[in-house]
């Protein structure tokens, strides 16, 4: 399935959707910066994501990142 659509999916139903997809999206898109600091930046929040024990703060984490799915639909 292509990025897009993948993208699409999570944020029509972003409650239905996994933190493990939301991740593993925010994870293909790194790349895609061109400023080494975004993607590493993006790289801390994923860690902080992966680390944290509680399924609603990683949630809440995943929410807060939903614009990097808007700034890869836009062209970064």
């Amino acid at each position: 399935m292509a990025l897009d659509d993948q993208i699409k999916i999570i944020s029509d139903d972003f409650e239905g959707a996994t933190t493990e997809s939301i991740i593993d999206v925010l994870n293909q898109i790194k790349p895609h910066f061109k400023s080494q600091l975004i993607s590493e930046y993006l790289q801390g929040k994923i860690q902080k994501i992966q680390d944290s024990d509680n399924d609603q703060e990683k949630k809440k984490q995943c929410k807060a990142l939903l614009p990097y799915f808007d700034w890869y639909l836009q062209g970064l």
